[in-house]
């Protein structure tokens, strides 16, 4: 078998983009239609919770489970099925008339999501059988995100300045048809010819599991500590015990546990997560600062997180290239502590205000593509390439539950510390010193926004000693050692593929 990939496995990896820049453009101009939407259903806020959060919910629950199944009936196959289907669901979602019927679509957009990126990675792991090709691939497929977050503002402010709020979800409709288009020519099959089922049951436990824990992690963030919000974390728990235990007796299980027992892959899989957690824990906090505190629009704080989008998308292009020079571990170390000091520079911004949010999330860009990419590369390219899609759901599962805790912990820092000073929020604040004579207002708006802004610091803060504790773990666990690097791993023959190319 040839060790570089072809030309032809080039311009796969171009079709392999498409579903990132789909998922990356999904979320953000969901977020740009929110009030166009909200204007034209009418939804209650706890539906406008669920057209928001239920296609997260679904697709973290069922991404092991996409995962599996495509190792069973096919990457390609499964990706171009799911890819169909998502855009299908986004049409369903772009002229649903009720709310319902948008939760609805949510839900399917969940669950046809969760198939892209496993199946994405697996064919990536399959194509690129050099490690130094399959970096370099790995650092394109992410800055598909980037380029989709990039997009997103004027894409989505184009089609809602001109259409109905639902067009942003009929822009899945023209890149699924080029990808079923091109995909069958230029990708090709792989599959674990060796199984020979898939468990059901333990793929709905995984689901619930992860499901009633991320809803518990959302309901702590927006409420506190509260019973139910606690219960369905304990629920989580219960049903997670359970699939590991179905694992460990199952004749092909979904998650193999042996996977876990490698301490460096257990390590890659923490630092990702942790990675995300303080990515996602801070993102709201940084757009609350810029809008509430700085006072911009929420068009001008978009525009000034494009410089971050842009360091992520450079960092993944070239910041795997290190690995010439440095061992994996070194530079996934190398990469968190860059985000340390991002997050450092961020706790400035109650000094220096915008430079330094500026500033630090470009420095905590540029640390986390390297980070992202080659600890996601470690993982999948330590199992055999039958179960590729199987590593590659449990890394973009811990992502998910990463940034969900992040959310949450985070979250309830921010929310702690701003109400050792006032009690509700910095939006009820703002609105009541509105209200108040303008001697009275000025002076509540200053207490108020001084307090959030001593409350975004310690949030920085947090995130800064969380992230340099994943850098430490990174250190001194994914040394060069008796289990040599990914990278020079040797890559086993995949019989599917030499076929294929046939």
């Amino acid at each position: 078998m040839r060790a570089t990939a072809t030309a032809r496995d080039w311009a796969g990896l171009a079709v392999l983009v498409l579903p990132c820049l789909l998922v990356s453009l999904d979320a953000e101009v969901l977020n740009l239609a929110a009030p166009s939407l909200t204007a034209a259903l009418r939804p209650s806020n706890v539906q406008l919770l669920w057209i928001l959060d239920s296609y997260v919910f679904v697709l973290s629950g069922t991404l092991i489970g996409a995962g599996v199944l495509g190792d069973r009936i096919g990457r390609r196959r499964l990706l171009l099925t799911g890819s169909a289907a998502f855009a299908l669901a986004s049409l369903a979602a772009a002229f649903a008339t009720s709310p319902a019927q948008l939760i609805g679509a949510r839900v399917l957009m969940g669950l046809t999501g969760a198939t892209l990126m496993p199946s994405t990675l697996a064919l990536i792991r399959a194509m690129f059988a050099d490690p130094r090709q399959r970096g370099l691939a790995l650092g394109v497929w992410s800055a598909g995100f980037s380029l989709g977050g990039v997009g997103a503002p004027l894409i989505g402010g184009v089609l809602l300045e001109h259409f109905w709020w639902g067009s942003v979800f009929v822009i899945a409709a023209p890149a699924t048809a080029l990808l079923l288009i091109v995909g069958p020519i230029l990708l090709p099959e792989s599959r674990d010819r060796d199984a020979t089922g898939f468990d059901w049951f333990g793929a709905l436990l995984s689901l619930f599991a992860v499901l009633t824990f991320v809803y518990g992690l959302k309901r702590l963030a927006a409420s506190g500590l509260q019973l139910l919000p606690l219960l369905a974390i304990a629920a989580a728990g219960a049903l997670g015990g359970l699939f590991l235990r179905r694992q460990r007796r199952h004749p092909q299980p979904l998650l193999d546990l042996a996977l876990l027992k490698d301490v460096r892959v257990s390590v890659a899989l923490v630092a990702n997560a942790l990675s995300f957690f303080v990515l996602y824990g801070t993102q709201f906090a940084i757009g609350q600062y810029l809008q509430l505190v700085l006072g911009m629009t929420p068009l001008r704080a978009g525009l000034w997180t494009l410089p971050s989008v842009v360091a992520y998308l450079l960092a993944s292009l070239f910041g795997p290239r290190l690995t010439r020079w440095f061992s994996v571990g070194r530079v996934i170390a190398g990469g968190l502590a860059v985000m340390t000091v991002g997050f450092a520079v961020l706790a400035a911004a109650g000094a220096v205000a915008l430079p330094a949010v500026v500033a630090g999330t470009v420095i905590f860009s540029v640390g986390l593509a390297p980070a992202y990419i080659l600890t996601t590369d470690l993982v999948v390219s330590t199992v055999r390439p039958e179960r590729a899609g199987m590593a590659a759901a449990v890394t973009e599962t811990g992502t998910e539950l990463g940034g969900a805790l992040g959310i949450a912990v985070l979250g309830s820092v921010g929310v702690a510390a701003y109400r050792q000073v006032l009690p509700g929020t910095l939006v009820d604040a703002l609105t009541r010193a509105a209200a108040l004579p303008a001697a009275a207002g000025s002076q509540l708006r200053q207490t108020a926004e001084h307090a959030y802004g001593n409350a975004f610091v310690l949030v920085s803060l947090t995130a800064a000693v969380v992230v340099a504790l994943a850098a430490v773990l990174a250190a001194v666990f994914l040394r060069p050692g008796p289990v040599r690097e990914p990278a020079l791993m040797p890559e086993p023959v995949v019989p599917e593929k030499v076929a294929a190319r046939r």
